[in-house]
């Protein structure tokens, strides 16, 4: 049985879409980076925490993931409030920022930890644009204050690489790894 460490619903739709079976059990830790901290070591820190949170039995797999975005060095992480939105939004808008993934499986065949990355080229986003879109509610509670599967579509203007990892979970990856993890040694 895969065990997801997450309550997002994004993940949730895309295992379910892969026809992958798992139960949720939510791992709650702080998402602190660390000072100088790698984005892409972040991200994967923060995935194998959450996976080692997670109680579960010995014939079970648990799977965690954790996204951040990246644009010019700078993580862009879920908005505060509408500001930080604002803020993240014209960081991203007319260039070009990278979406990480970072994931971890703990299962019978051991444990992995690993990551994606993929490139996103965004539009030049007016201001009226950005407060349309902020009004929306879409930009809160997601990495880099988007969501390339909604209303932030019309944002995107060129994609290199998982797109199901920008959705927050590199399905492919995943799907690789758990035939690895989920066998006994």
């Amino acid at each position: 049985m895969l065990i997801l460490a997450s309550k997002s619903p994004r993940r949730r739709e895309l295992l379910t879409n892969a026809a992958i079976p798992f139960e949720v059990r939510a791992a709650d830790i702080p998402e602190v980076r660390g000072p100088a901290e790698p984005p892409i070591d972040y991200v994967r820190r923060l995935a194998r925490e959450k996976a080692e949170a997670v109680p579960r039995a010995a014939h079970e797999t648990v799977l965690a993931a954790d996204t951040t975005v990246v644009v010019d060095d700078q993580v862009l992480e879920k908005p505060a409030d509408d500001a930080d939105a604002r803020r993240m939004l014209l960081a991203l808008s007319g260039r070009a920022h990278v979406v990480i993934t970072g994931i971890c499986l703990v299962g019978p065949g051991g444990e992995v930890v690993d990551s994606e990355s993929t490139r996103v080229h965004f539009v030049a986003l007016s201001n009226e644009e950005i407060d349309a879109y902020i009004a929306s509610g879409e930009c809160m509670d997601k990495a880099g204050a988007y969501a390339i599967q909604g209303i932030a579509s019309r944002f995107v203007h060129r994609v290199e690489g998982d797109y199901s990892n920008i959705v927050g979970l590199p399905i492919a990856r995943v799907y690789r790894h758990l035939r690895t993890v989920c066998r006994a040694s």
